[in-house]
């Protein structure tokens, strides 16, 4: 786990939103798929991605969760959170992708409660008409092969990290999460097309930024919502060497609780939220088409293998 979550009181949430509100500091309000999430940080450059990085909540919305970045100099990289007013203390966050991730996850924490809508953490699309996601752990390869995508004939980014999901009669409907991507500065040197796209988008101290795909791909380059088709696990095995698998709805289950749901961001870790996750994952699965990809070709033969799984040139 790259941070330690901490379950705390209402009553100590609101002292440390109470504590954190002085001296020079900024708000913003984010609309996240329908819910309010505000953020409150001494960092300028926190809200500016922040601004970037999502559609933007009217100020007269009352927030349904709060983010509250604050400095304690013994507690690096620790979050206390409260599930009732569902309120995150991050402590010591020098990374706006934890912070944007930890949004998310709160979003998740209260939709798969109230509303039974659940998260996926993930990249998808929409590929002429067709729901492909892609899910995998850390550093197999998933934000580079989502990328790679982009650039069939007819293909629209729904997001490329986090999306939500109704269960319906029929396919999964898949939602976006995001108004714009938090990219690596290196993606333009695989796929040499992003290449304008980077050298537009100003980098944090982790080399990563927000970019709007829609500046080099067009303004249909990003759609909100499919229907979800195919399931894209990937992994990076050198003792296998099988490339493409396909798999059943079990298989591809026990792969992801294996592996955490392949998300490190996940507020509450109980047994009650395992098993409505599992459930969740259990009737998305079964509606999808799956194939596992090991990714442990270069990366352009990697996508030319995907392309395969998915039938697209």
């Amino acid at each position: 786990m790259v941070y330690s979550v901490n379950i705390i009181s209402t009553a100590q949430a609101r002292e440390a939103y109470n504590r954190c509100r002085t001296g020079q500091f900024y708000t913003s309000k984010a609309d996240i798929y329908g819910v309010c999430i505000k953020l409150v940080t001494k960092s300028k450059l926190n809200i500016e991605m922040w601004n970037d990085n999502f559609h933007s909540m009217s100020e007269s919305v009352r927030s349904h969760g709060m983010i509250i970045t604050a400095e304690d100099p013994s507690r690096e990289n620790e979050v206390d959170y409260d599930p009732i007013t569902s309120i995150a203390i991050l402590y010591n966050f020098d990374y706006y992708g934890w912070i944007k991730s930890i949004a998310l996850a709160i979003v998740t924490d209260i939709l798969e409660d109230s509303h039974g809508i659940f998260a996926v953490h993930g990249a998808a699309l929409d590929l002429d008409g067709k729901g492909v996601c892609l899910i995998a752990p850390s550093k197999t390869g998933k934000t580079t092969q989502s990328w790679g995508l982009i650039r069939t004939n007819n293909a629209h980014l729904i997001t490329d990290d986090w999306f939500f999901v109704r269960l319906t009669e029929g396919r999964p409907r898949i939602h976006s999460s995001e108004k714009n991507c938090y990219i690596d500065a290196d993606i333009g040197d695989v796929w040499e097309e992003y290449t304008p796209l980077v050298t537009t988008t100003k980098f944090d101290n982790k080399g990563r930024g927000i970019a709007n795909l829609r500046w080099i791909m067009g303004q249909d380059s990003m759609v909100s919502t499919t229907s979800m088709r195919d399931v894209i696990l990937l992994k990076r095995d050198r003792n296998d060497d099988r490339i493409i698998i396909d798999m059943t709805a079990d298989e591809a289950l026990d792969y992801l609780v294996e592996h955490d749901f392949c998300c490190p961001h996940q507020m509450v870790r109980d047994d009650r939220k395992l098993e409505l996750r599992k459930e969740f994952f259990r009737q998305f699965l079964s509606k999808c088409s799956i194939h596992m990809v090991n990714t442990v070709l270069p990366a352009k033969e990697t996508q030319a293998k995907i392309r395969e799984a998915l039938g697209v040139e």
